[in-house]
């Protein structure tokens, strides 16, 4: 009787756990599945543009978006994608389709044809964190590996209208002087 009690006491723990937003991971999404998400609960959203052979991307991966602070920072404030810029994933965005056509399956490891997509946005680097607002507003491109507290300085600048307040570089460079860092080393 003991260890059933103990059994569903521990049950309620990890439910709500859970519930409270304690991921040990970011929810990553499709893009398509943002613009639905959207009309629900309009957020900004977050892109990490990557590719597979990319030796920083990956770094990225576990070192900042391993970041349980990180985590929690774009859990409760961004939609996060995770795009391959040189992947074969159909994405529909502002009413346009975009593919890749030149794509290889054989290719997987290396190199691979441009998406569609990658080009529209103007990505040449990877990895790159791409900002966008609620509205799908592509806000900036952030090229290069960030580790954690690199990234969240665009992060809280650009969860909310923080970022509209930024028109010169003396804006930001008062807005990185004041800034209060969330995440631990």
């Amino acid at each position: 009787m003991m260890q059933n009690n103990l059994g569903k006491l521990f049950f309620i723990f990890f439910v709500l756990f859970n519930s409270f937003g304690f991921s040990q991971e970011i929810n990553w999404m499709s893009l398509n599945d943002v613009e639905e998400a959207q009309k629900i609960n309009p957020k900004n959203v977050l892109i990490d543009v990557y590719t597979n052979w990319c030796g920083p991307c990956k770094l990225m991966d576990k070192n900042t978006f391993g970041n349980p602070d990180i985590i929690r920072i774009i859990n409760e404030n961004y939609y996060a994608v995770k795009f391959n810029a040189e992947g074969n994933e159909t994405v529909k965005f502002m009413d346009k389709v975009f593919t890749n056509p030149n794509f290889d399956s054989t290719k997987t490891q290396r190199r691979n044809s441009s998406h569609q997509f990658t080009r529209f946005l103007g990505v040449n680097a990877y990895p790159s964190t791409l900002f966008f607002d609620s509205d799908m507003n592509y806000l900036t491109p952030v090229r290069g590996y960030l580790n954690p507290k690199q990234i969240e300085i665009y992060l809280l600048l650009f969860k909310d209208d923080t970022y509209k307040d930024v028109k010169s570089q003396s804006d930001f460079d008062n807005f990185i002087k004041n800034f209060k860092s969330q995440v631990r080393s």
